[in-house]
């Protein structure tokens, strides 16, 4: 029964949508607000390079391994009280970040951060789910893509800003407003909606899922420190490969599961869930690990990096709204993967650009980067809603929210240690010691020249002139953007492949006024 306090005509509508596109604003903002604060945070409280990776890494994590969980007790307990206390605790620990004595303490504060996040997004897209139908709940989703584009684009900006003005903690300070008035405006507004079948979380699921993601995250993040054949690394990735079996095998044996694996037969499924994977290696780790270079090894202000990227990010406030037009004539797996291999040849170009290259050397490759992503970006979060029955609109937002930031949290752990790992190899080539101790401080530089902490890096190995170092960090770059290449080229023709084909029997469930696939 309807709360008949609750404003459910077009303007109640539209205020929950606005609330929850705040909360979609704000997790993007914490996300790379977070990334541009790595080196304040770094010349702050000091820490090591794993260290301040977890930084990223555990809000990522968390955010990401708890999603399909959320969207379980969102469906079992209420949408909108799951919302309320995520928004609740997210901005509670927002403001605690912006009181961390240490970096542990950071670090810790960010992967709870990321299970309030989990919770607020599964629960608030559910939550649109039921309030929207047919071609307005398509738009509400665009919309809700949409913010969470303009959400990375102007994160870095803002973020460069507050740093230089008010300090990295300031930037926590103002995810917390926003939290709370996703809260003021949302809660009072939203009406509470449940799944009738829903018959509770499936713990055995969740806990297999969260700690296949904790284990393979941690192991990656720690073996440039710890050797990829140390028995800790070799012990937590073998660790990690169990888990995903037994996920695998109690969700095909679970009546009502998190995940229902059933749904991979399909090929438009499939194609839909690798469209954020697609794009977190085209564009999220640009957006991460950008930053650091600008400012790093470029010696670029907080507030010029900012500047600068939004010549990546910008394009997100226009190309999905026209890639949503588009859709209404053109296939969308023609559109993302035409938009993936326009990424790829961003990413290329942007390759050819050095280091000591002239900044405006920059502006055009990471513009068609940009382009290339926002045409699958604007198409995603419409398509994932056709996937299963509006009745588990709480595990379709969770499976396509999951496959998207755990997606992010793996691309970045991953990309981290392959910048790590070039960079070590061109370090090696500069030390002809082969000694442990040279090759420890070979190892210890290379993952500071990862993060653009070139200063520590240099005290790791003085031998190295800090040019020296630069080229080094410059090959590594060029390297790692080859590998990203590839990987959306791939992704241009999963979705060339999967997304272009007509919908089955299987999918008669899917609405009609979605965008054609």
């Amino acid at each position: 029964m309807k709360n008949p306090t609750v404003a459910t005509g077009d303007r109640g509508k539209s205020l929950i949508l606005a609330a929850i596109c705040m909360a979609a604003l704000v997790l993007p903002l914490s996300f790379t607000g977070g990334a541009v604060a790595i080196p304040a945070i770094g010349r702050d409280l000091g820490g090591s390079p794993v260290a301040l990776n977890w930084t990223t890494n555990a809000f990522m994590l968390s955010f990401g391994s708890l999603l399909m969980a959320a969207g379980s007790l969102a469906d079992q307990f209420g949408r909108k009280r799951v919302f309320a206390m995520g928004m609740a605790l997210f901005t509670l620990t927002s403001v605690a970040l912006s009181f961390a004595p240490s970096v542990l303490v950071l670090d810790i504060l960010r992967a709870v951060q990321g299970i309030a996040a989990a919770a607020s997004l599964a629960s608030g897209s559910a939550a649109l789910a039921q309030e929207f139908e047919g071609h307005a709940l398509t738009r509400a989703f665009g919309m809700l893509g949409t913010t969470f584009g303009i959400g990375l684009a102007f994160g870095p900006l803002s973020s460069g800003m507050l740093i230089e003005a008010f300090g990295w903690r300031s930037i926590f300070v103002i995810t917390a407003m926003i939290g709370a008035m996703s809260l003021v405006f949302g809660i009072p507004r939203m009406r509470e909606t449940r799944d009738p079948s829903a018959s509770g979380l499936d713990w055995p699921g969740a806990t297999t899922f969260t700690g296949t993601l904790a284990l393979f995250t941690f192991g990656i993040i720690q073996a440039p420190e710890s050797g990829w054949a140390s028995p800790l690394i070799l012990t937590l990735l073998s660790l990690s490969a169990v888990l995903l079996i037994a996920f695998i095998v109690i969700e095909t044996r679970m009546t009502k599961p998190m995940l229902d694996l059933s749904l991979f037969r399909y090929p438009r499924f499939v194609g839909v869930q690798v469209l954020p994977i697609g794009t977190c290696y085209c564009y999220i780790v640009l957006v991460v690990l950008l930053p650091l270079r600008f400012i790093g090894a470029e010696g670029m202000s907080e507030i010029d990096a900012g500047w600068l990227m939004l010549t990546l990010s910008a394009p997100m406030l226009v190309v999905p709204m026209i890639a949503a037009a588009l859709s209404r004539r053109i296939s969308a797996g023609i559109l993302s993967g035409v938009g993936f291999l326009i990424a790829a040849a961003g990413l290329f170009w942007l390759s050819l650009v050095h280091v000591d290259d002239a900044h405006g050397a920059l502006v055009l490759p990471m513009l068609l980067t940009g382009v290339g992503t926002g045409l699958p970006w604007g198409l995603m979060d419409g398509l994932s809603v056709s996937v299963v029955p509006k009745e588990r609109a709480g595990m379709a937002a969770g499976i396509f929210s999951t496959a998207r930031v755990a997606g992010e949290g793996v691309a970045l752990a991953i990309a981290g240690v392959l910048l790590a790992a070039f960079s070590q190899d061109s370090l090696s080539a500069l030390i002809p010691g082969k000694d442990p101790e040279t090759l420890v401080r070979v190892s210890e530089a290379g993952q500071r020249v990862a993060t653009g902490d070139l200063a520590n890096a240099a005290a790791a190995v003085p031998e190295v002139a800090r040019s020296l170092l630069v080229t080094a960090y410059d090959s590594a770059f060029q390297s790692l953007l080859h590998i990203l290449i590839a990987v959306t080229v791939v992704s241009a023709i999963v979705a060339f492949a999967f997304l272009s084909r007509s919908g089955t029997a299987s999918d008669a469930h899917a609405s009609s006024d979605l965008p054609r696939i």
